[in-house]
């Protein structure tokens, strides 16, 4: 994709969350305003940080702000199973370069709401195509998790879009993920852009990734190799033995 064809080129707070708001409180979401906002210039970008950071949070608000459902799904999706998505995307701004043609948010979090939702859609009779053979014509309910994602991914994506993803190992094995990151190249090349929340530092190894750590000290953009997810990893596989000692003492 060209650089000036970003579909979403950057995302800054709007207006000040009000101080009782748990958000207000997310140090991510403090210093996005420091920041003056979160360039996206890359055809890839990743979102990581521990568990509470605001990683999920700051995606979905983004995805939410870009016209999707809060659950996931195209734009096209309106089922809501449990109403729990931020006031986030209420606060915040996105910058377009270019209107993507396709797009979809892929949580796994609420994944099965989705599966559940193109299964009640393809059950009224219509003259249309099951939605369900745009994501490879087998029910994914009939699949495993990673099986049933990994369909979504290499059916539903078509190119000229923008694709934004919560976390998506949690459903992959790492041949999954290797096999999500040669969809991703694919796609990318067919002037797609992707924005991902991830704990997996193989996905975080594509190339050229723009990969923005969530902290305490709130956002910053970081090389691969000094991500924590990468650095822990590595340690642990160096020396497994003494990760556990350290860990059990």
């Amino acid at each position: 994709m060209t650089e000036n064809c970003r579909y979403i080129e950057e995302v800054r707070l709007n207006k000040s969350l009000p101080k009782k708001s748990y958000l207000s409180g997310l140090p991510a979401v403090k210093n996005l305003s420091a920041l003056g906002g979160l360039s996206f210039n890359s055809d890839v970008t990743f979102i990581v940080g521990e568990n509470g950071s605001g990683k999920s949070t700051l995606l979905e608000a983004v995805a939410v702000a870009a016209g999707f459902n809060p659950e996931g799904g195209s734009k096209n999706y309106s089922f809501g199973t449990y109403d729990s998505h931020s006031e986030l995307s209420e606060y915040i701004t996105i910058s377009r370069g270019a209107y993507p043609r396709d797009g979809f948010f892929l949580r796994a979090e609420s994944f099965y709401n989705a599966a559940s939702y193109i299964e009640e859609i393809d059950a009224v009779p219509m003259p249309l195509p099951k939605v369900i053979e745009s994501c490879g014509g087998v029910s994914l309910h009939e699949q495993s998790h990673g099986e049933s994602f990994l369909a979504v991914i290499k059916n539903r994506f078509g190119g000229n879009g923008l694709y934004i993803l919560d976390e998506p190992e949690a459903a992959l094995s790492p041949t999954g993920i290797m096999s999500l990151m040669v969809v991703m190249h694919d796609l990318a090349e067919k002037n797609s852009q992707f924005i991902i929340s991830t704990h997996s530092p193989i996905l975080t190894a594509y190339p050229n990734a723009i990969i923005y750590e969530l902290n305490e000290s709130g956002i910053n953009r970081v090389p691969f190799r000094e991500t924590g997810n990468y650095i822990v990893t590595k340690r642990f596989l160096d020396d497994p033995d003494k990760m556990l000692r350290n860990l059990f003492e």
